[in-house]
């Protein structure tokens, strides 16, 4: 009863946005992109490509937000802005005269109604694992969810490898093992980008604006050569004694392709420092332990938004994914945790530091603390290197 009253109060709020911003995206050309990784990736890089074409874009991910030039910072724990956020957004872009507008669509933006209303000429998908189920229930309502993208778009880009989804409206699909419109082989791309999951995330750029706009393919693949990244995604901060990486995973499927990423170039040992967020799905934690097990020599569990929940608990959880014969180490105060890893590694080894990224607070209990990976990893390395 109180999520359905919730329900229609979002929904509301979706409705009189709309009607008070004068319906936006009507004037936009507006890419949603969703998933349960590779989402804010994939929307910059087809933000990027629209700007090498000469489009007047804007953008909207969890990191930050480009309206008609702006900049606004969304490092927060929210991906999709608020339903009236959404618009005021489009109708600043309008009004600045953009043209197109990249929008990263999470699924509970779409089943909180915040992007009502938007009228989506092409929607994205790049995976969908293990996530939100405390939110959605089951993994089957949770695609459910997602899938409503692309039937609200008016041309579907899918992931031919993770999705056999077909929708009634026009498809275009991309992938690397399976047969589909937009693969290596089409569209023979160089990147700087790590990792294999970063290829798909440009196959899906390419798909979006090559394919379902019509943007050229040689500026398109241009535009990929020169992408550097985005702050939090595989992002390498130092490189001697040793290298240290921060990556946003905070699922197992991302901690699986980071680390699998990491392996790759890492002589020495990998010694991954995470930890799981508190009042969020529970069931995916011995699962990151696991994932992480895998390939980590070194594991130091830690706290990541705990909020509520007690910070031991929730490391005993995860803790029951990881094999025995892994080196675990726990730590409660994220610093600290950062700190141990930087004490212990070696030349040829590789810290990588998940969950956080971009994020510019820790939550514990109900209150907001400011936080800065970056800075936590500086100051470690300062103290020890």
């Amino acid at each position: 009863m109180l999520r359905s009253l919730k329900g229609l109060y979002h929904l509301l709020v979706a409705v009189l946005a709309n009607i008070w911003f004068g319906f936006p995206s009507r004037r936009l050309t507006v890419i949603g992109i969703t998933g349960t990784d590779g989402k804010t990736t994939t929307t910059t890089l087809i933000y990027e490509i629209l700007k090498a074409a000469g489009y007047k874009a804007s953008m909207i991910t969890s990191v930050h937000a480009v309206i008609a030039g702006k900049k606004y910072d969304t490092g927060f724990h929210v991906t999709t802005p608020n339903a009236f956020w959404v618009q005021k957004y489009l109708r600043e872009a309008v009004n600045g005269g953009d043209t197109h507008m990249v929008l990263e669509v999470t699924s509970h933006g779409l089943s909180q109604f915040r992007v009502f209303g938007v009228k989506f000429a092409v929607g994205v998908i790049t995976n969908v694992t293990h996530e939100h189920l405390d939110w959605h229930g089951t993994f089957e309502q949770y695609l459910k969810t997602k899938l409503s993208l692309l039937k609200r778009a008016k041309i579907a880009v899918i992931n031919r490898d993770e999705l056999s989804y077909r929708p009634r409206n026009k498809y275009i699909t991309y992938g690397i093992v399976r047969e589909a419109s937009v693969t290596p082989k089409t569209y023979p791309f160089k990147t700087k980008l790590l990792g294999d999951f970063n290829r798909y995330n440009i196959l899906a750029a390419l798909a979006a604006t090559c394919e379902a706009l019509r943007v050229d393919k040689e500026v398109a693949l241009r535009s990929m050569r020169t992408f550097h990244g985005v702050p939090g995604r595989m992002e390498v901060v130092a490189t001697k004694p040793f290298r240290v990486i921060v990556d946003f995973a905070h699922t197992p499927h991302a901690i699986d392709v980071a680390l699998k990423a990491t392996k790759k170039f890492t002589k020495g040992r990998i010694i991954h420092v995470f930890g799981s967020a508190g009042a969020r799905d529970r069931t995916k934690r011995p699962i990151m332990g696991e994932m992480s097990g895998k390939y980590a020599k070194v594991i130091v569990l830690t706290e990541e938004d705990y909020r509520k929940e007690n910070v031991n608990d929730i490391m005993d959880e995860i803790t029951k994914g990881i094999s025995p014969n892994i080196d675990v180490h726990r730590y409660p105060n994220r610093q600290d945790a950062i700190n141990f890893a930087i004490s212990i590694a070696k030349p040829g080894d590789t810290v990588i530091v998940t969950g956080k990224a971009h994020e510019k607070s820790l939550c514990r209990g109900t209150k907001e603390y400011p936080w800065s990976e970056h800075e936590a990893i500086k100051k470690a390395l300062k103290k020890y290197t």
